[in-house]
């Protein structure tokens, strides 16, 4: 009844701010309606959700000015963007049950905080190239792009590469962008798998290093042409929802079908699965090897299938870049990626034989 009170009043006023104003905010309406709410908490003696909207009531009445101009300098769609973000988080994680579900022990919560992870990845990189548009030229592109999707990166710079003449420069920087997907691939699976990530870190920094250093320097030699190229790259948002949703329901059928092969073609099956994996998007497949990594996937199984993924996601880039980049640009990168391919083979060599 009082909450009804409280409503009808508030109604009229903005009615009557909309009828003798041209420009009505809410602020007066948002401020009466929590301080309402504030005191039904106290009474229910939820004291420190009380104190704490009390605490940031205080906080956006003081910055609405300057609040306001942030509205007025960023983008309407970047803000849409963010709002996706939180409700990918704040809105549907927190309802997602906990527990393993089915034969394969689906967690709905565990395969959400994946997509979450990765889109929050995404949207990072996303920000920041968008951030630094048109500045940092093409190797923070191929950097921002590691971050963001190595393979789109990839297939972008040997479009642009194709116009140019700049052969060293767009194939060293494909290679960066190669680099960079090992420390994505790192933070990932760390954030879900510790003991994972303890036996895959030495080959993931030795790699990220190898193919960073080496195609920084590779970048750096002397090219026919000396015109300076400027960025030309912003990816698409990462935070569409029906790529998220998308992302969820691959994942979980990688993880089903990479079960499904464990139990039926063995350790064959899996390598046979992570070189098909590795000429899509591998980060559905080797998310899922850190579910499944010490329960229905052995550990060693796991890291050495994560590997084979990236070598063959690495190898396939290598075709992309000789397809859409000029002959020359083509050549050099795909001798790189396919280099960093065979490199990202060899600690299972070093695992073999120890």
């Amino acid at each position: 009844m009082g909450f009804g009170v409280v409503g009808a009043f508030l109604w009229l006023s903005y009615r009557h701010k909309l009828a003798t104003s041209e420009i009505a905010g809410v602020t007066s309406e948002m401020s009466g309606l929590t301080t309402y709410l504030i005191g039904a908490l106290v009474y229910r003696g939820h004291f420190w959700i009380a104190t704490t909207l009390v605490v940031i009531s205080m906080l956006l009445l003081e910055l609405k000015d300057a609040l306001e101009g942030v509205t007025k300098r960023v983008p309407p769609e970047e803000v849409l963007t963010f709002t996706k973000f939180l409700l990918l988080t704040a809105v549907i994680l927190p309802i997602l049950p906990r527990q393993d579900l089915g034969p394969f022990h689906i967690n709905p919560f565990k395969t959400w905080v994946i997509v979450v992870a990765v889109s929050g990845v995404s949207y990072g990189s996303y920000v920041l190239q968008t951030v630094t548009k048109g500045r940092g030229g093409v190797i923070l592109a191929a950097a921002l792009g590691g971050a963001y999707s190595s393979t789109v990166t990839t297939v972008v710079l040997s479009k642009r590469a194709s116009q140019k003449e700049h052969a060293h420069l767009f194939s060293g920087a494909i290679l960066i962008a190669s680099g960079v997907m090992y420390l994505r691939l790192a933070a990932l699976v760390g954030l879900f798998n510790r003991p994972l990530l303890a036996r895959l870190a030495p080959a993931f920094l030795a790699l990220a290093a190898l193919a960073i250093l080496g195609g920084w320097l590779w970048s750096h030699r002397p090219d026919p042409s000396s015109e300076a190229i400027h960025r030309e790259f912003t990816p698409r948002n990462p935070l569409e929802l029906r790529a998220a949703f998308l992302f969820a329901l691959l994942f979980l059928a990688i993880l089903v079908v990479t079960q499904f092969v464990l139990l039926h073609f063995g350790r064959g099956g899996v390598y046979t699965l992570a070189a098909i994996m590795g000429l899509t998007d591998v980060d559905p497949f080797i998310l899922g090897l850190t579910q499944s990594a010490g329960r229905a996937t052995p550990q060693p199984l796991a890291a050495t299938g994560i590997l084979i993924a990236a070598a063959s996601n690495n190898l396939v880039k290598g075709i992309y870049a000789y397809v859409f980049a000029d002959r020359q640009t083509g050549r050099q990168s795909a001798s790189l990626l396919w280099g960093l391919a065979a490199c990202g083979l060899f600690p299972l060599l070093w695992w073999l034989a120890f």
